[in-house]
């Protein structure tokens, strides 16, 4: 299940890095407390720093990441938490949790802020009551641990599904200032819903100013925690219409996010899960609805042998319509045994967008792999969006975009809002674009924004409201201040 990766640009040298989060090795699943051997450097998470003729140097030791607290390490999370320019990194895992607080000096520090014990998966930063100051949502999987373990499966032996296990709550943190963080989980009203979360996408999906929170579940209803504007959130995921699917059964929610597919200034919604159930697609109807749309975009029959994980919705091609990117493989690395007509091993998968709202898969040539998670940014700066996948035993995949046509890759430096400018929403002609870091599964993507052909007016509605009218200059990377 583990394989998170980020991009982020630590050093800010202007050029995006890649952080690859590692799993760590059981040395003996009969003593506890568990041993996951992290101080081997061969089981250490890894940082890669990006150099100017495009490759990449592993700078995990000069960071200060070699000694990786002894967690099983699942996901990452990248924000800057205390509006210095430095972006800080948060690392999920069964164990505990860690947040590295980034040091201005290409080194980071270890703290023992916003940790959430047990099992964290996903994880999030999101600014939800719009005082400038990003907070962070992390999603937890089960109640589960290893002097609780059991096997299931025959007559084969296979992973347990979550239904043998217990549920448990997702937790919140406020961020105070000053790199603290306060959990406010039961006080916001996220405490009460109990889950089994994997993928977490944020997005204002009513459009109301502030941003709410999905959370995929596996195996039970998915979780929409709508924010009540006054510090609390209701969870509405059935009111919302995307608890189930379009046959009101519930799925295997891996991940998750947010993006404006049919191009109508609405985000939209999709989740990855597990082959035989396709992946679910929510349109957004307006007025808080969402439409089950997997069937409609013919993207049911594309995805119902595949088992997706990381996804993005976003125009890879430049063609002004967005397109969807999963990574793909099966969580059983025995399935074929099971299920003749399944394969463990898949290759990413591209579903290309159309004038018609239909998606048709793109083959894009890459290997059979074990795709966990999958991250999106312009990792050379000509406004063409690449994608990371991580690969589970093996090198991550770095896909370089070569489409023809360039965009433009937006930073957008929030002054009275976060400075990441989290939560924004940029529009271009047809295009709407919602800047956010989260999505995808264990993973945290460029936080610039991404828009197709070469827009010469944009307006960006910062969190909190206020307008900006911007034009932009010709180039493939533009910087964009938020007047004060």
């Amino acid at each position: 299940m583990g394989g998170g990766i980020a991009l982020l640009d630590y050093d800010g040298d202007g050029r995006l890095d890649i952080f690859v989060v590692n799993g760590g090795k059981l040395h003996d699943p009969v003593r506890l407390p568990p041993d996951f051997r992290r101080y081997d450097p061969a089981f250490a998470n890894r940082l890669y720093r990006q150099l100017p003729d495009g490759s990449f140097q592993d700078s995990t030791a000069r960071a200060g990441l070699l000694n990786s607290p002894n967690i099983y390490g699942m996901g990452a999370a990248v924000a800057d938490i205390d509006n210095d320019g430095h972006p800080d990194l948060y690392v999920t895992g069964y164990g505990g949790s860690v947040l590295y607080r980034n040091n201005g000096n290409g080194t980071f520090t270890a703290t023992a802020e916003a940790s959430v014990p047990g099992w964290s998966v996903s994880a999030a930063f999101l600014d939800y009551d719009n005082d400038g100051l990003l907070d962070l949502f992390v999603a937890r999987y089960l109640d589960w641990d290893l002097g609780r373990n059991i096997l299931c499966g025959t007559p084969f032996h296979s992973y347990c599904r979550p239904d043998k296990f217990n549920g448990v709550a997702n937790v919140l943190f406020h961020n105070e200032g000053g790199g603290r963080f306060r959990d406010v989980s039961q006080s916001a009203g996220i405490a009460s819903a109990i889950g089994k979360g994997m993928g977490v996408a944020v997005a204002d999906y009513d459009a109301d100013g502030f941003p709410d929170i999905f959370a995929a579940n596996d195996g039970i209803e998915q979780f929409l925690f709508h924010n009540e504007r006054n510090g609390t959130f209701t969870e509405r995921a059935l009111e919302a219409g995307v608890a189930l699917s379009d046959d009101a059964r519930s799925f295997a929610g891996m991940g998750a996010a947010f993006g404006d597919y049919d191009n109508d200034g609405r985000p939209d919604l999709i989740v990855t899960n597990l082959a035989t159930e396709k992946f679910a697609l929510y349109r957004n109807e307006g007025e808080g609805r969402f439409l089950y749309a997997s069937l409609t975009t013919a993207l049911a029959g594309l995805t119902s042998r595949h088992s997706g994980w990381g996804v993005g919705i976003h125009d890879f091609d430049n063609d002004g319509y967005k397109d969807i990117f999963a990574s793909q493989s099966h969580v059983l690395d025995n399935v074929e045994r099971i299920h003749s007509g399944l394969r463990y091993l898949e290759p990413p998968a591209l579903y290309r967008g159309s004038p018609d709202g239909k998606f048709r898969a793109f083959d894009l040539g890459l290997p059979a792999v074990a795709g966990r998670g999958a991250t999106f940014g312009d990792l050379n700066n000509d406004g063409k969006l690449d994608a990371v996948v991580s690969v589970l035993g093996g090198s991550p995949l770095v896909l370089l975009n070569r489409s023809a046509r360039p965009g433009v890759t937006l930073r957008l430096v929030g002054r009275r809002a976060n400075r990441d400018g989290a939560g924004a929403v940029v529009r271009a002609g047809s295009q709407t674009v919602f800047a956010s870091s989260s999505g995808s599964y264990l993973s945290a993507s460029d936080a610039r924004v991404h828009l197709s052909g070469s827009p010469a007016t944009i307006e960006i509605t910062w969190p909190g409201g206020r307008k900006q009218t911007e034009k932009l200059p010709p180039g493939p990377s533009v910087t964009i201040l938020e007047k004060e």
